[in-house]
């Protein structure tokens, strides 16, 4: 195997070339923790963008939110939904639409997507069962594993060396990764935060996904952890040869729900799958 290996500087050199996201959702992403931001103003700024505009208010009208009203523009929706949530759909519905299909043998743009939107909506059915922040888990299950659109778009030919590796060992991806590149999407991830200034709690959640046991890893990680796994078991991104991740017991403990209102969170997540993908990925 031909010598690839990358270190974490070498991921931050790169987030340069990456598309950046729109000024005003870079705006709102710095405005995380103020609460003096002037609303009207950032309405105004998104609806220059007509196209985010389009794109949030279908995913505010969606039944992820069961309005009974119809928002049609940006003041409507934040009136409607709250400054937060209207954020986090801005910033959900931008995200979505910035990274170009890659010249990636092997990756499945649609395929990533698919199963990013779908730990989103079960993340937040989740959340609004532990009555945890149901935007922030909607969030960072939508971007957990935003490293691997990292890496594909800055190392195209070494990430499709770290698929055909995956296939030939029928591994996880993960440890594919580790494996070829020497640096894995969690890496990527927590690079690409710092760069787009996310918040503490989105950056702790990316970072621990994966093992949220980790000291310090917080509730929204083991969330998203768990929500990772039953989208994998539901086979929602519809992956050939998809393997399921295994299942941190003690995440899986601090959730602490029963089966019964686990298979009421699985119908209840692929309704709303179905209902997002074909909001984000049109």
């Amino acid at each position: 195997m031909s010598n690839t290996t990358l270190s974490y500087d070498d991921v931050v050199r790169t987030l340069d070339d990456l598309p950046s996201l729109p000024a005003v959702v870079m705006e709102l992403l710095n405005s995380i923790d103020q609460d003096d931001v002037d609303i009207s103003v950032l309405a105004k700024k998104v609806s220059h963008d007509q196209a985010l505009t389009a794109k949030t208010l279908r995913l505010a009208n969606s039944s992820l939110y069961g309005l009974q009203v119809k928002v049609t523009t940006i003041q409507q929706a934040i009136t409607y939904l709250g400054f937060q949530t209207t954020r986090n759909l801005i910033t959900a519905a931008a995200v979505t639409g910035c990274f170009a299909e890659g010249h990636c043998p092997g990756f499945d743009h649609k395929a990533f997507w698919r199963h990013s939107i779908a730990t989103a909506a079960c993340a937040k059915v989740l959340a609004r069962q532990m009555r945890f922040n149901q935007d922030y888990a909607f969030t960072a299950g939508l971007l957990h594993d935003i490293g691997r659109l990292v890496l594909v778009s800055c190392f195209p030919e070494q990430y499709a060396q770290t698929i055909a590796w995956r296939a030939q060992h029928d591994c996880y991806l993960l440890d594919a990764e580790r494996a070829v590149l020497g640096v894995d999407h969690v890496d990527a991830g927590l690079a690409l935060a710092e760069h787009w200034n996310f918040s503490d709690t989105m950056r702790l959640a990316i970072g621990g996904h994966h093992d949220p046991e980790a000291p310090g890893a917080g509730f929204l990680a083991a969330i998203i952890h768990v929500a990772d796994a039953i989208v994998h078991a539901l086979d929602l991104a519809r992956v050939q040869d998809d393997l399921v991740p295994p299942v941190s017991t003690v995440a899986w403990t601090a959730l602490g729900l029963d089966e019964e209102i686990y298979l009421q969170l699985f119908r209840e997540t692929e309704l709303q799958y179905e209902e997002i993908s074909m909001v984000l990925l049109t």
